[in-house]
């Protein structure tokens, strides 16, 4: 007997692709358009190949933004996510303790990203913010402004505070979805601490830390809003990452041809370092 198919399913599916294609495919095609052509204005367009594409790649605007948002993402990943394990190993399991923990942790992510910058960019100047204004009354130099150490302190500050409390959350998701035996287990070998750790909490962990390493990662390497409120790119372009010199490009000098093919290399640069981290970690996960 053949089976009867109801393809009446695919109406239900039908509205998220058409919102799919308008949000998502229907951009990508026309940033691609753009890329591969050049205008003199009115509308009038003609084919440029890969010309904008040997611009980018040949320039090293492009590639010292490219150092700066590689730097940028290894500093974020080296401090958040063993920070993120650790918050999450001593936070509580039972009690009253749980939910104000978790309503703590999760209060930096419902700020916007905005605000985020604004919040900064006021809690560090010298002249008015509690951070800045410290500093300067023990005697740090410390000036975010002029200085581009303090400026990638700050901006490297404010990510950890803003952004840690996402690897919290699902570090603890992973600890409590640990059965008690395996603990019971390792109390009757006598395991010490880091043994449990080791051994039990972290290779349970494993597919939620995949998670947050691929999401603090591309973010990271997508950042904008936030630097570019606190310091704008600057001093200089010490803080210009891609995001930002991209929206320059675009917007401030309005080379649209290039700023779509700088557009599409870091798309892809993206997603083949996502994938890279895909496939690390999940081979590692699989081979123990």
């Amino acid at each position: 007997m053949t089976k009867a198919w109801n393809n009446r399913a695919w109406f239900m599916v039908l509205p998220v692709l058409v919102l799919v294609a308008f949000s998502a495919v229907i951009p990508l095609m026309t940033v691609v358009n753009y890329s591969v052509q050049d205008t003199f204005g009115n509308n009038q367009f003609f084919w440029a190949g890969t010309e904008w594409y040997q611009d980018v790649l040949s320039s090293d605007r492009f590639w010292n933004a490219m150092a700066r948002n590689l730097v940028f993402s290894a500093i974020i990943l080296a401090i958040e996510i063993p920070l993120g394990i650790f918050i999450a190993l001593n936070m509580p399991r039972k009690g009253w303790g749980v939910p104000v923990c978790l309503v703590l942790m999760a209060l930096p992510l419902l700020i916007p990203w905005n605000v985020v910058g604004t919040i900064w960019q006021v809690f560090g100047r010298i002249d008015i913010g509690l951070l800045g204004r410290t500093l300067s009354a023990i005697g740090i130099d410390y000036n975010y402004v002029n200085d581009p150490f303090d400026a990638w302190v700050t901006v490297i500050v404010m990510d950890v505070w803003h952004w840690t409390s996402l690897v919290v959350l699902l570090s603890y998701a992973g600890l409590v979805s640990i059965p008690d035996a395996y603990y019971q287990a390792a109390r009757i070998d006598g395991a010490s601490r880091w043994a449990i750790f080791r051994y039990i909490q972290l290779p349970k962990m494993n597919r939620v830390l995949l998670i947050a390493v691929l999401l603090r990662f591309m973010d990271s390497f997508m950042i904008y809003t936030e630097p570019f409120v606190v310091t704008g790119g600057g001093p200089g372009n010490t803080t210009t990452f891609l995001s930002i010199d991209l929206v320059k490009l675009a917007i401030g000098e309005f080379n649209l041809g290039e700023a779509a093919a700088m557009s599409i290399i870091y798309f892809l640069i993206i997603l083949l370092l996502s994938w890279v981290f895909y496939t690390v970690m999940t081979n590692a996960g699989s081979e123990k």
